[in-house]
């Protein structure tokens, strides 16, 4: 991956503006925001500043249709964008006053920020600002150990901050659950050419500012070969079933499973979903951990549901991550801010 293709995730947070105009801190603060995880890193967002307001907005083009035909996960990854928005003007001071769908007939306007002068700045954010740039993609087998009873309290607390239930696996039992769903899943999907086709388009080597780098995919021994060859595979072959045995590694190699759910399932918890989790996803990387995600089952709607069954959580699970320490992975690319900020 070339050093252009990352510089994004390197910003001088000296440089912030504190004496411009609110839309130069709004510009600067975007340069964060676009950090945040994404569904096979489309980057699903635009955002645009319009006198002293800034606007979040789904970018519908980047849309994954097979594996998200409602858009769901395109939504909560403009959410985790919306959050690190929040630490940031935490962290520099600036009073902000967010409100979520402010036009019912505009869809794709996801936030409005404003800037009210004397608001409240939520002081208590600041804590996960130097976690933005720190915070990792890793599906890389995870290194087994005990995780203390402090640290999980503060992940459901992170969660629940946002309204959205977190329900912590660690059990035998949860785990040998989360490898059958996950399993069956891949069996499906990997069965399905529209969906191999997908996968294989945000695996393309062209692909030097957002998609995923092939060294990012769990495919066995093909991840050593060159990715075009991983491309073709995917978009010829249902890999589902050899997918299984290095699946069932990964998921016993994670000290930790993580799922996110809610008791409705609409824009609005959607877009709650991707601000816990990237709560959550910064207050894990302060302490030095990473996470990677296994939606597989959530993105099938009648494993969707067995999964909210058997492992007791909310009647929506959202999200599904998995947690601990591992290797160093490089970041993943992002595209320039000028393709996503007008």
């Amino acid at each position: 991956m070339s050093a252009d293709a990352l510089k994004a995730w390197t910003i001088d947070s000296a440089a912030f503006p504190r004496s411009g105009a609110l839309a130069d801190k709004a510009r600067f603060a975007v340069r964060y925001a676009i950090l945040a995880p994404s569904s096979h890193n489309t980057q699903p967002w635009k955002f645009a500043v319009i006198g002293d307001e800034l606007l979040l907005m789904a970018d519908r083009s980047r849309s994954l249709p097979v594996v998200d035909p409602f858009d769901r996960e395109l939504v909560i990854s403009c959410g985790a964008a919306l959050f690190n928005l929040r630490v940031v003007f935490a962290h520099f001071g600036v009073p902000v006053e967010i409100t979520t769908f402010p036009q019912s007939a505009e869809p794709d306007l996801l936030a409005r920020i404003s800037f009210p002068y004397g608001g409240r700045v939520t002081a208590e954010l600041n804590e996960l600002f130097a976690s933005i740039t720190e915070r990792t993609t890793n599906r890389q087998p995870f290194a087994e150990e005990e995780l203390a009873d402090d640290f999980l309290a503060s992940l459901r607390a992170a969660s629940a901050a946002d309204g959205i239930d977190l329900r912590l696996l660690h059990s035998t039992a949860d785990r040998a659950c989360v490898v059958a769903l996950v399993a069956e899943a891949d069996h499906r999907q990997f069965g399905d050419p529209h969906f191999r086709h997908e996968l294989a388009h945000w695996i393309h080597p062209s692909r030097s500012v957002d998609g995923m780098p092939a060294y990012a995919s769990v495919l066995g021994e093909l991840t050593a070969l060159a990715t075009p060859i991983v491309t073709l595979a995917i978009r010829t072959f249902d890999l589902g079933g050899g997918l299984a045995a290095s699946r069932e590694r990964l998921i016993q190699g994670s000290p930790l499973l993580a799922v996110f759910s809610t008791h409705v399932d609409d824009n609005e918890a959607w877009l709650l979903t991707g601000q816990a989790l990237e709560r959550v996803l910064l207050l894990a990387a302060k302490s030095g951990y990473q996470a990677s995600y296994l939606n597989q089952p959530i993105e099938i709607p009648e494993l969707r549901a067995r999964l909210a069954a058997e492992i007791r959580v909310g009647r929506y699970p959202q999200l599904m991550v998995r947690l601990g320490r591992g290797p160093i992975v490089p970041h993943a690319p992002r595209r320039p801010l000028e393709d996503v900020l007008s």
